[in-house]
């Protein structure tokens, strides 16, 4: 493909992809297809001969958009939202373009360099403590991820080589591996999946707390597990508290938790994945009172700030540990800069690293922070229309709401709640999911895409209404049948009863002659 190629295969990309936006409401958001249904539709070999872009762009509609899950669709209410928007989809695509591969300074200047300062300016617009930003005088700074799941493992490893070596200078007897053989971390048992998986990837087991009614992690239950672990002979190393959590989007105690972790010489981590982007706007900051003790913070621009997937903004208080942890040099790695600026690659996992900054730097100055602060509120009063929708049927309760997310279930017995997600599912014209709560089955319901409006509201409710109205009506006409059953046994009863008397009755005389 030569460049005029790739600029008319990039035009009518570039249309396609319009295309579909625009009319994503109008598309089923959940595909009826079945495991194994692309292999049908492509051959088993690759080409040996190449084809044209046209052909390669017809299949689109024929192999992929039948197997398409559409989650900017605005009837997507499922998990958390993953964000889109044309400025990021341009900054892919330059990013892509340039392809560099920005492990250290001189492999990529501007890679660094403007990954520096987009740091700083989300760091800045969330409302962070000043030590976590590259520009402030300390040894904090931040950088890109691909995931949550990867800044957990990351801080996870950071935080096992910090108490290593300060396990040592009190117990220098003791040699890398005794010491990591007893180390212990702790999360909630609402924390994130990925959570749980940072502790087996890392070789740390990670103890999952119980949290308050309202979903939360306290200091106090943290306080006691630390002591009994400790009475065991096992070293606490490793806290994840959680802003948003996944199931109720319920916020941990960091006022409580950040201090036990300071006085315990614990690396306190903060997942924010979704939650985080709210603190662009001041009024919901205070959500995350007792940031200041925390390590490190995790939020994604690709959930809720606009940004296309992957996009997972990391900051740490003192960068050193990720560097200690992940430094492995090599001569061909070296370059005369070196200390003038980040060399990525010691702050993460991979070696390579795409220019993920790009897209970041073409939202946030498309949009600006008037335009993120609009965008994320105008979610939550979408969110808080549901909820009041929800409110004043009778039928339903709401048992959470917090930020755009408005957990709900059916009034009575688990079954009517279990019954309407069933229905829901099946007919496809929404996407929920359930999660659990105070022993309860709930309704998880998201404001997710960037076109949701509230009309979309509407139509989301008018299903779910709709649906309930039918389960209603259904067991209405189950209760009307075993009442017409029963009678109809009473009925019968009544019929052979006289009959049987008389009989007795005959017998008797019978006898008494």
């Amino acid at each position: 493909m030569d460049s005029e190629q790739f600029r008319e295969f990039a035009k009518a990309s570039a249309d396609y992809i319009a295309n579909y936006l625009d009319n994503i409401r109008d598309k089923p958001v959940l595909p009826d297809v079945q495991p194994g249904y692309l292999q049908a539709l492509i051959p088993s070999e690759t080409p040996y001969q190449g084809e044209s872009w046209q052909e390669i762009l017809k299949d689109m509609d024929r192999v992929i958009m039948p197997g398409v899950t559409h989650w900017h669709s605005p009837q997507f209410h499922a998990y958390y939202p993953t964000a889109n928007s044309y400025p990021a989809i341009v900054g892919e695509m330059m990013s892509a373009g340039i392809a560099c591969i920005g492990f250290s300074w001189i492999s990529g200047p501007a890679c660094t360099e403007l990954e520096v300062v987009m740091m700083d300016w989300m760091g800045k617009l969330l409302g962070l403590p000043e030590q976590f930003l590259n520009c402030s005088e300390g040894h904090g700074g931040g950088v890109l991820q691909g995931s949550a799941s990867e800044a957990t493992l990351v801080g996870l490893l950071a935080a096992k080589e910090r108490k290593v070596k300060h396990y040592k200078r009190s117990h220098p007897d003791m040699d890398d591996g005794a010491i990591k053989a007893k180390l212990i971390a702790y999360t909630s048992d609402q924390s994130n999946s990925s959570v749980e998986k940072a502790g087996l990837l890392g070789s740390m087991p990670m103890r999952l707390l119980p949290s308050d009614e309202d979903g939360c992690l306290r200091g106090e239950t943290l306080k006691e597990a630390i002591e009994k672990d400790k009475a065991n002979g096992l070293i606490p190393c490793y806290v994840v508290a959680t802003l948003g959590t996944t199931g109720t989007c319920a916020f941990d105690n960091l006022q409580e938790i950040g201090p036990i972790c300071n006085a315990e010489d614990m690396w306190l981590h903060i997942d924010a994945a979704y939650a985080g982007a709210a603190f662009s706007c001041p009024e919901y900051r205070h959500l995350m009172k007792g940031v200041e003790f925390a390590d490190s913070f995790n939020f994604n621009p690709h959930k809720w700030m606009l940004v296309n997937f992957d996009c997972s903004a990391l900051w740490v208080k003192n960068a050193k540990y990720l560097v200690e942890a992940f430094n492995v040099d090599r001569i061909y790695l070296q370059h005369q800069h070196e200390g003038q600026a980040p060399d990525y690659r010691h702050w993460q996992i991979p070696l390579g690293r795409r220019f993920r900054s790009l897209k970041v730097w073409f939202v946030l100055r498309s949009y600006g922070v008037e335009g993120i602060r609009h965008f994320i509120r105008n979610h939550i009063s979408q969110a808080e229309y549901f909820a009041n929708l929800v409110t004043n049927d009778s039928r339903f309760e709401v048992t959470t709401k917090s930020l755009g997310l408005v957990c709900f279930r059916v009034k009575g017995e688990d079954a009517k709640t279990k019954s309407l997600l069933d229905k829901l599912q099946a007919r496809k014209n929404i996407y929920l999911i359930p999660a659990t709560y105070r022993g309860h089955l709930i309704i998880r319901f998201v404001v997710c895409s960037r076109h949701s409006e509230k009309r979309d509201i509407e139509f989301a409710w008018r299903e779910i209404s709709s649906l309930t109205d039918e389960i209603f009506a259904e067991e209405t006409a189950n209760d009307t049948k075993i009442i017409s059953t029963l009678m109809n046994e009473k009925c019968n009863i009544n019929k052979i009863t006289p009959a049987y008397d008389a009989k007795r009755l005959e017998t008797s005389t019978e006898k008494s002659k």
